[in-house]
C-alpha cells in the first residue's frame, strides 16, 4: 500500500472518530493539523487518555493522562502523563524545546529518564519538523485538570489499574485463572 493510501485510510479514520480527537479553532494552522495527524497516528490517546487503556476513551479528557499504569518488573508503574496545555497538570508550563527533548530522548526537564512504556526511542527519529508539530497541537489542545498518580516505584502499591510488561517466561509462569495457587 503506497504512503498516499495509508495517510488517505488514516485521515477516514480520524474523520469517522470525531468524539475521540477533539476539534478546536487552532486545527486549521497546517502545522497543528500534521501534530494532531502524528499524534493519532501514534496512538498516543491509548495511553495518555483517561479510559484509553480499557476501551472506553473520554473524549471530554483527551490527552489528560491515564489512569491505567504499566509494570515492569524491578521498575515499578508508570502512568501516562497529562499532555495537555494545563498548568498544573499537564504541560503548561514546558517550553517548546522542553517537550521536543522528552519526546525525542526520554529525558524531562528535571532529568529523569522515562519508563520503557513510553517510545521515545522510535520517536527519536521523528524530524524537527515532525516534533514541533506535535508539539504545536499539543498546545492547541484544551487543557484538562487531571492530576496522574504515580510513578510508583517498584515497592510501591499503585493506585490505579495495572497492566503488567513480563519477560515471556515470567508471564508463562504465571498461574492460570482457576488454578490453585503454587505452594
Amino acid at each position: 500500500m503506497s504512503n498516499r493510501r495509508i495517510h488517505l485510510a488514516v485521515a477516514a479514520i480520524v474523520a469517522a472518530m470525531p468524539g475521540i480527537c477533539p476539534r478546536n479553532a487552532a486545527a486549521a494552522n497546517p502545522q497543528v493539523e500534521r501534530g494532531k495527524y502524528l499524534v493519532m497516528v501514534a496512538g498516543c490517546s491509548d495511553c495518555h487518555t483517561p479510559g484509553g487503556l480499557t476501551g472506553t476513551p473520554d473524549a471530554t479528557r483527551y490527552l489528560g493522562g491515564s489512569d491505567v499504569g504499566f509494570a515492569i518488573p524491578g521498575e515499578g508503574v508508570f502512568v501516562g502523563r497529562n499532555l495537555t496545555p494545563d498548568k498544573a497538570t499537564g504541560l503548561g508550563n514546558w517550553t517548546t524545546q522542553q517537550i521536543v527533548e522528552v519526546l525525542t530522548t526520554g529525558v524531562r526537564p528535571d532529568g529523569r529518564i522515562l519508563s520503557p512504556a513510553m517510545p521515545w526511542e522510535t520517536f527519536s527519529h521523528l524530524t524537527r519538523s515532525d516534533a514541533l508539530a506535535i508539539v504545536a497541537y499539543l498546545k492547541s489542545l484544551p487543557p484538562v485538570k487531571n492530576e496522574v498518580a504515580g510513578p510508583f516505584g517498584p515497592k510501591d502499591k499503585p493506585s490505579v489499574l495495572v497492566m503488567a510488561v513480563l519477560p515471556g517466561d515470567v508471564y508463562a509462569g504465571l498461574p492460570q485463572p482457576g488454578a490453585p495457587p503454587k505452594p
